[in-house]
């Protein structure tokens, strides 16, 4: 009965480590549903307020989130702080923006996991889910006509600009790899519009600390 009990205080220790683990380590992820509704986030505060519920739900606290979206006077490069950041398994994803914005990233389908530590759908999975909302140019800058409203908008009008976090898409053009930029929705900021190119509203979220 003693070496029983003391197997299972190990056992419930090793489980207590590897969640302090992760909270001490995940600084990356992409958002494992959206908002709902389409590309209208509530803005930048509303994104960072959707990854900080998601990262808590799934048990990393004492962090700041940030999401990596532009806004027409916001380039996404300058809200994520400074890195490095790590996945939810410790693996590391870039040592610091310049490096993020490199060939160098770690970001590919296997490595951009989402807050639960699970593989997002790409290209060639039913449903599709690679398209990340960032409004963004390829090296974190602004493209202001492409936020679908600076994250308001879930209607017919407006465009966000994407990037593929499996870094796949219909050709071996730079633009199809990108993991920020990529193309513009088409048919504007609606969820069924998100879907339509391969997306759902998913995005990006940094710890900034």
């Amino acid at each position: 009965m003693r070496r029983l009990l003391l197997a299972t205080a190990a056992v419930m220790i090793a489980a207590s480590g590897a969640a302090y683990s992760q909270d001490a380590t995940m600084s990356f992820f992409v958002t494992s549903v959206g908002s709902g509704k389409g590309a209208d986030l509530g803005g930048l505060k509303g994104a960072d307020a959707h990854c900080a519920s998601l990262a808590e739900a799934a048990g990393v606290t004492g962090k700041s989130w940030a999401a990596y979206l532009s806004t027409s006077d916001t380039d996404a490069r300058d809200r994520i702080g400074k890195g490095p950041w790590v996945n939810a398994k410790g693996v590391k994803i870039a040592n610091d923006v310049a490096s993020l914005h490199s060939d160098a990233n770690g970001i590919t389908k296997q490595m951009a996991l989402n807050e639960k530590g699970e593989v997002v759908n790409g290209r060639g999975d039913t449903p599709n889910r690679h398209d990340m909302l960032t409004g963004s140019k390829p090296d974190g800058t602004r493209i202001a006509d492409q936020t679908c409203g600076d994250w308001t908008l879930s209607g017919a009008e407006g465009a966000a600009m994407m990037g593929h976090h499996d870094r796949t898409g219909l050709d071996d053009s730079a633009a199809a790899k990108s993991w920020n930029s990529s193309h513009a929705s088409r048919g504007g900021c609606s969820q069924a519009a998100l879907k339509g190119t391969g997306g759902d509203g998913l995005f990006y979220c940094f710890a900034t600390n």
